[in-house]
């Protein structure tokens, strides 16, 4: 995909060629990108994408579209009224996208309100000052070295969500919320969860998960 203007292609999560290896040299000519250019697009060099954007005070995506390079390679980005609306877009379907993709790697087997209920824990921390304000970068924070959430490491956040997750995701998003403002939750089957009972409020459980806020 290439916008009007810019000559920029879109690169994201699994791109690969000459255009991510010129991504990956310039990321690691200012200190983000610490491993040689290999030419694919993976986890190493979306993160490395992240830190770039929260530094520059960009987008924070993960994908690196004309404004990221742009303001890497430090050319010129799209006038601000055609970059307002390319953004616009890119966020309706970029929250379905990985909303949906949390709620599979999370609440795959778990009852239909139990996935709703995943969804509504992470946009009650996009709309909270404690967190990141954007679905991607909620979903992708990280505590330290440990992300938020498990998926991330285990890398299941990249498998693809079953038409009943991508589902959740938009009744999410449209204001379903089964579990209120519940910010935390985990499955007492695989994890302790010491600190968040001890820090936070039990609000419900639903399944396998139980829900604090």
């Amino acid at each position: 995909m290439v916008f009007a203007g810019e000559g920029y292609s879109t690169l994201k999560f699994g791109s690969r060629g000459s255009e991510v290896i010129r991504l990956q040299q310039a990321l690691k000519n200012k200190g983000y990108f610490h491993v040689n250019p290999t030419g694919y697009y993976g986890p190493i060099t979306e993160r490395a994408v992240i830190n770039f954007q929260i530094d520059s005070k960009i987008r924070i995506d993960g994908i690196a579209g004309p404004q990221t390079q742009s303001t890497l390679y430090g050319r010129s980005s799209t006038s601000t009224a055609t970059r307002g609306a390319t953004v616009s877009r890119v966020s309706s379907s970029g929250d379905v996208y990985w909303l949906s993709r949390i709620i599979h790697a999370e609440a795959a087997g778990e009852p239909y309100r139990g996935k709703v209920a995943v969804g509504n824990v992470v946009l009650n921390r996009v709309k909270s000052k404690a967190f990141p304000n954007t679905v991607y970068s909620v979903i992708f924070e990280y505590y330290g070295r440990i992300p938020q959430f498990s998926p991330v490491e285990d890398g299941t956040i990249y498998n693809t969500p079953c038409n009943e997750c991508i589902q959740a995701a938009k009744d999410s998003l449209n204001g379903s919320r089964p579990v209120g403002n519940s910010t935390y939750f985990f499955n007492p089957s695989k994890a302790a969860g010491t600190w968040i009972v001890r820090n936070k409020s039990y609000v419900t459980r639903i399944g396998g998960h139980v829900f604090y806020q």
